[in-house]
């Protein structure tokens, strides 16, 4: 049964791994990369879900078919036993408490990064199409204001025009 918890532990650190290396200050040329890829990691990592449900049942399994030690009524080395056992499954839950959390952060946290990128594209496009409606107002003002210019001031020039 050991496995299944190296399996866990490996998941839940690389879930923590790509939840620090999202939120990080600075790595934007990395986080757009990590962003795919994390992406594409999310259905696979689903199933931590129904494998973290079912370590708990079996956590719960082996608390309810263990022998109970009571005060006189086992050796020291069986009590120590007891205790050892009782350990690793609080040290389990809290190995499976973690992955689940540490899954639904990155799910969260891969959601709002992709939110923000597609805000900030969005606003890039805005920005474009505000500078691009600022050169053809300023076109326009320019054609209206040689189409108002004087003749009578500038003869030599209305004639070139002309």
């Amino acid at each position: 049964m050991a496995l299944e918890w190296v399996v866990l532990g490996y998941a839940a650190g690389a879930e923590a791994i790509m939840v620090v290396l999202l939120t990080l200050p600075g790595l934007d040329g990395l986080r757009k990369g990590l962003l795919a890829v994390t992406r594409n990691l999310l259905k696979p990592f689903l199933s931590v879900v129904p494998f973290c449900l079912f370590l708990l049942m079996d956590i719960y399994w082996k608390y309810e078919t263990r022998p109970h030690c009571e005060a006189d009524s086992c050796t020291p080395s069986e009590h120590l036993r007891h205790q050892k056992s009782i350990m690793k499954s609080q040290r389990n839950a809290l190995l499976i408490a973690a992955a689940l959390v540490f899954y639904w952060l990155l799910y969260s946290v891969t959601h709002l990064v992709s939110r923000i990128d597609q805000l900030n594209q969005r606003i890039e496009r805005l920005k474009s199409r505000e500078s691009r409606g600022q050169r053809m107002a300023m076109q326009r003002a320019t054609m209206k204001q040689k189409k108002q210019m004087p003749t009578n001031l500038y003869p030599s020039a209305a004639k070139k025009l002309r």
